[in-house]
């Protein structure tokens, strides 16, 4: 069978028990090695898809309930996974070409992304219903990676570090214009707005984040000095003294780099500072996982850093610091995961079976890939001017110490 042979290369790490489906047990890995876990196949055409296609097929038999886990948990799967994904990659001829077309011809298809397309994108996951995510997020609803200062800091808390980390970076003063890009439900906006009393204009793409995001600059008296707008950034045509986006150029696509910073140059005034925190990968350009691509973010791309900063290059704007956060984005998954999980039932209600199954794999894949493979997160500060920032980082800490 063909899967068995790639899985007989893939396993070297713990072990895997796959019972076929036919009834055939099939052993791979150590006796006895940790972690485990044991998957059963019931259709036969997996016996050959998800060798052919293991990255689209395994995530796909799992959410129709064709591989289902018989002893462990899926979270048990995962750390085998992903403690093997080092081994999913081929090195030999074959391998070299197969990753140099990925490279050179279907990125650059997949990361076109021009307004229109990046509206239905952006609406394929973040237009679901308002119930979900308050399913699994923190209170203030940040979907992106949290900074864990402490091992043991609770998700609230290293949502609010996150926060108080980036607004660190931005030097703000009082009155000063920011400018929000890809807002999501108001949380940054309006943190900035309180903690450095200053105008806030976020812009996004979802209607149900705007919505959201709105209500919550009422309810919390700060509608004076924070507006959201349904609004594509490529469409501004005003200067802000500070611009910060979160969680959003993994969705602008590899081939807009050098559109992105060019507009962010002519949105930000001569001594303004942007602070861009976005996934990015460690290796070389490569493609995103086709399975993530189809069923939970069209258009994403986690880019690395040879591009960001080839298209910086040729913007004309300095990287005056940066930062990689290496698996703080593994625990906030870990975190989104345990809630998911105590709230599956009531997800269940709101969608189905298979669209629970659907957000197991993509929380557990995300977090194994953030843990054991090449994905990270970076946080960018970036200026017009040389001077616009301190020559050292006190100012950080400074900052960070008078707001904790």
């Amino acid at each position: 069978m063909l899967l068995a042979r790639i899985l007989q290369r893939f396993v070297t790490v713990g072990r895997l028990r796959l019972i076929d489906a036919h009834g055939k047990e099939h052993l791979f890995g150590a006796p006895g090695a940790e972690p485990s876990a044991t998957i059963r196949l019931h259709d036969p055409a997996l016996h050959w898809k998800l060798g052919l296609t293991p990255k689209l097929g395994v995530g796909e038999a799992y959410m129709d309930g064709k591989l289902t886990v018989e002893d462990g948990t899926i979270v048990d799967l995962f750390e085998v996974l992903g403690r093997n994904l080092k081994n999913l990659e081929r090195d030999d001829a074959l391998g070299r070409m197969s990753a140099w077309i990925r490279r050179n011809i279907t990125r650059p298809l997949q990361q076109n992304n021009p307004v229109e397309r990046a509206h239905r994108n952006v609406a394929h996951h973040y237009d679901l219903s308002d119930d979900l995510f308050d399913l699994f997020l923190d209170d203030d609803r940040q979907y992106s990676c949290a900074y864990f200062a402490t091992p043991n800091s609770s998700l609230e808390q290293a949502q609010a570090d996150k926060k108080r980390h980036i607004a660190s970076k931005l030097l703000l003063e009082p009155g000063m214009r920011v400018l929000d890009i890809g807002s999501g439900w108001g949380g940054m906006g309006l943190y900035l707005a309180r903690e450095a009393d200053v105008e806030v204009t976020g812009v996004t793409l979802s209607k149900e984040q705007h919505q959201v995001s709105n209500r919550r600059a009422q309810e919390a008296g700060l509608s004076d000095r924070v507006q959201f707008h349904l609004k594509d950034y490529r469409h501004l045509d005003e200067q802000f003294d500070r611009i910060v986006s979160v969680g959003m150029f993994e969705h602008v696509g590899s081939r807009h780099y050098l559109e992105f910073f060019r507009k962010i140059r002519e949105l930000l005034s001569d001594s303004g500072v942007m602070l861009l925190h976005s996934i990015g990968r460690m290796s070389e350009p490569g493609n995103t996982n086709p399975w993530l691509r189809k069923y939970i973010f069209p258009g994403g791309y986690t880019p690395a850093l040879s591009e960001v900063f080839t298209s910086l290059e040729r913007s004309n704007l300095f990287a005056s610091d940066m930062e990689i956060l290496k698996t703080h984005y593994a625990e906030t998954l870990k975190h989104w995961h345990r809630r998911f999980s105590v709230n599956r039932e009531a997800v269940r209600e709101l969608y189905d079976e298979r669209f629970c199954r659907m957000w197991e794999f993509y929380l557990l894949g995300c977090e194994s890939t953030f843990r054991y493979d090449d994905q990270m997160v970076f946080q960018l500060q970036l200026t017009k001017d040389r001077y616009a920032t301190p020559e050292t980082r006190d100012y950080m800490v400074d900052w960070e110490r008078a707001h904790g």
